[in-house]
This record gives structure tokens, sequence and C-alpha cells, in this order.
């Protein structure tokens, strides 16, 4: 069985790749294993020198590397062209940091000498998703390798040039052989390369159902897990907000990544003295976006990545409004080639309406009125999901609530949520667990080993 790499703007086929075989599997396990016992052993300085390397080819050729994005998977030239920017500043940061992240921690024990040192594992499996093709590896790579592991990539089947290109980065980087490297396979196979004795840890990022069965599996074979999973992000506006600033930022915050990404706002829960303002600023931005060609600088939204993704969106929607969901602008998908669906407004939605509590990968916003502070943080945790959340006001005694009970593992105020280098990331509850980025997430797939000198 093959992989298609095709282009969701015009639902043509670019190129097909055929798996790897089970042989050719065995070779790459066999290379991260003994690419491990000589890369665990470089030094921080030379570990650095080539993840520097990494930003400077990313840098180089970042407009390359951003149609081949917009090509395989559909988000916006310019959204892409950025994520390759922000992979280098990922690499920049890790190659400058990890030594101080993971540097020896001294213990006192009075007549004896304790420290922690924090030693590689080996092979980290990475499953990672179509929507940033790039970024996601990156900022799991770029703390693996730094700390001294090597990386086996199983990327998503639909991004097959995109994962093909990420191991040649690293090699032409100066990463030894093995070091990084692609596995062509569905994920039917994960499992046995889960498994599989050279296989230390596994990060997933991609749906709460696949993280379940990714668990699972590691669990069995009692090996670390990072698992970064879906959102249903709160966007709060309440009524001493910055309201043009939050309209235009919440227009953004539903559709970057053409609504496809698991920190995208989802839900706007708006306080009911500034509900009317917003709704009717908010539609209308959503209505004004221009849908099209990603390859255009002037297009806001391009395709959904799949026609299956477009399905999926599609019926969530239908379905919601059959329940009761009035629907403000947009609701269909676009009469073009390729998988496109229009910005779409929901308000009014009822409990039972798909919607309401399933993930929407798709330029989809809700609406909802609160009376006050109670009821919005009560509508904003009741979600399985926990992964970021956004909330606008000016009043101090308001933020610090918010802070301190929203359930999601980041709290934004007055700004968009989004990940950065240096900041820990990742979520609670259905969201997953673990952290990457930041200090947190170099030293997930570590050994703390304690050290006692008498």
């Amino acid at each position: 069985m093959g992989m298609i790499s095709e282009n969701p703007a015009t639902s043509v086929v670019q190129e097909r790749f055929e798996e790897h075989s089970v042989a050719e599997v065995e070779d790459k396990l066999e290379a991260a294993a003994r690419a491990f016992l000589g890369h665990r052993r470089s030094s921080f300085a030379e570990r650095a020198l080539r993840m520097e390397r990494v930003a400077e080819l990313l840098l180089a050729d970042r407009r390359r590397y951003g149609r081949m994005m917009t090509e395989e998977m559909g988000k916006t030239l310019r959204s892409a062209v950025a994520e390759v920017e922000k992979c280098a500043l990922a690499c920049q940061h890790y190659a400058r940091h990890a030594q101080g992240y993971l540097s020896d921690e001294s213990v006192d024990l009075g007549d004896r000498r304790g420290s922690l040192r924090f030693l590689p594992l080996g092979a980290v499996l990475a499953i990672m998703p179509w929507n940033f093709p790039f970024w996601q590896v990156i900022r799991f790579a770029a703390p693996a390798l730094m700390a001294g592991n090597v990386g086996l990539l199983k990327h998503a089947s639909n991004v097959p040039r995109c994962a093909l290109a990420l191991e040649a980065l690293f090699l032409e980087a100066g990463f030894a052989p093995g070091v990084f490297q692609t596995l062509l396979i569905g994920s039917r196979r994960v499992g046995n390369v889960i498994e599989d004795d050279r296989v230390a840890a596994v990060t997933l990022t991609g749906s709460e159902s696949a993280g379940v069965e990714v668990a699972g599996l590691a669990g069995r074979s009692l090996k670390k897990t990072v698992l970064e999973l879906g959102g249903s992000d709160p966007f709060i506006v309440m009524p001493s907000a910055n309201l043009e600033l939050a309209v235009k930022t919440a227009v953004s915050a539903r559709t970057i990544n053409n609504g496809q990404s698991c920190i995208a706002a989802k839900r706007f829960i708006v306080h009911g003295d500034v509900y009317p303002e917003f709704e009717r600023r908010f539609t209308a931005g959503m209505a004004a976006l221009r849908v099209g060609d990603p390859m255009m600088e002037d297009t806001d939204v391009g395709p959904l990545a799949t026609r299956e993704g477009l399905a999926s969106v599609a019926d969530q929607v239908e379905r919601s409004v059959a329940a009761g969901a009035r629907l403000l602008v947009g609701g269909k998908a676009v009469q073009a080639p390729g998988y496109f669906y229009e910005p779409t407004v929901l308000a009014g939605i009822p409990s039972d309406a798909p919607v309401y509590h399933e993930e929407v990968f798709g330029p989809v916003a809700m609406l909802f009125e609160v009376a006050d502070i109670d009821q919005a943080i009560a509508l904003s945790n009741a979600s399985s999901f926990g992964l970021g959340s956004s909330v606008w006001t000016q009043d101090g005694a308001e933020q610090r609530r918010f802070i301190d009970e929203l359930e999601a593992g980041q709290t934004f105020v007055n700004a968009m949520v989004a990940s950065d280098p240096r900041l820990p990331f990742g979520g609670i509850k259905r969201s997953g667990y673990g952290r990457e980025l930041g200090a947190y997430g170099i030293r997930e797939f570590v050994n703390a080993k304690s050290v006692v000198i008498s």
C-alpha cells in the first residue's frame, strides 16, 4: 500500500510513494540503535553546531519548504513560510539552551555529594500529524536530539514529501545517519515499532482516539509517552475587554491554519453586556475573509487538508443546525475544485448538538452568551478537553480567577494562544499529558538519574 501526496486546493495527486517494507523498517531501527551509541556521547557543543545548521538551512530554503507544505496540506503560503521560520527559532533555542536545561543539579546530602544528571533514553518514536508538517516535528526533534536521543518519525500519511524532506534536512545539517529517520508506514504498522525493544519512548500529536491507542500500546511495553491531543479552546470576552482587538484576534484565532489547529479558539464565550456587539463584529469579520488559492498572498483561508476532513466538518455543522443551532454565516462547502469550506459562525447551540462536545477541525466558530464570570468559567470547563484558553479582560481580579480556575494547559490573557519554544506546551484532561518545548519539554525523554558519591 502506497502513500499519496495530494494538493488539497486542486485535488490533484502530485506524487506517490511506496511504504517502507518490513526489511527497510528493520534496517532503520538497527541504524537508530547504532547511531544512538555515538550520538549520546557527543557533546552539547557538537550537537548545537548541527542544530544551528538546521536553523540556517531552514531559513535559507524557507520558500521551498513553505511551498511544499502548502502543496501537500493546503495552509496558506504566507503561514507556511512563517512556520519554517518558527522551526528555525526552535532549533536555535535548543542549540543555545539545551545544556543549561540539562545541567547537573546539586543536592545537599550533608557528608555526601548528591546530584541529579539528565541522560538520554535512546530512540524516540514521534507520531506526528499533518496540520503543521514541519513545526510539529521540529518541536519534538530539536529537544530530543539535543538531549542525546535519536528520532524516528512516523508522519501523517498525506504529507510524505514533508516527512522525507525533514530526514534529508537533518542529514544535510551534519547529524550522523540514523540520528533522525523517517518511517513511511501506515498506522496499522505503528504498533510493531512501538513494541520494538530498540524504541525507548513515544510522542504523539493527534486525535483523542489515536492517543488512547498509542498510550495503550506503549503502556503494555512500559514505555514513556507524551500525548498532545485535541482541543476545544475557549475564548472568553468580558465587558472590560478591548473589543476591537478581541474581535480581530478572535477571527485570526479561529481560522489559523484554515481552522485546523488544536489550539485554535473554537468556543467564543462572551459576557452579555458586550455579546450583541461582539456577535455583529465577529460575524462580519468571518464573512469578510477571502477563501481561495493558498499560494496567493491575499488569501486568508485555504482548503481543508483532505476530502475526509471536509466531509467531517460539513456533517458536524449540518447535524448541529438540525439540532437547533443558528447559522449566522457560512455553513457549506465551497463549490470549487479542492476541499474548501466557508468560514462559519454558529450561535444558540444546544447541548445535544455535535459541535457542543466535539472538536471541529475547520473554520467553524461557536458563540455562547454568559451572564457573569462564574458562568464563563463553568462553560469553559464543561468540556472533556483542556488544551488552551484565551481570556480578554482588563480586570485584575478576573484575570487571576481565570488563570487559577480554567482547566487548561495554557491561559493567555488579552492574547491569542500560541506555542513558543521558551514555554512548555501541552494539555490536561482528554487533551493529553506531558509537555513539549521549554525546559519541561526537553526533560520528558531523559533519565533523571540520582547520583550519590560518598
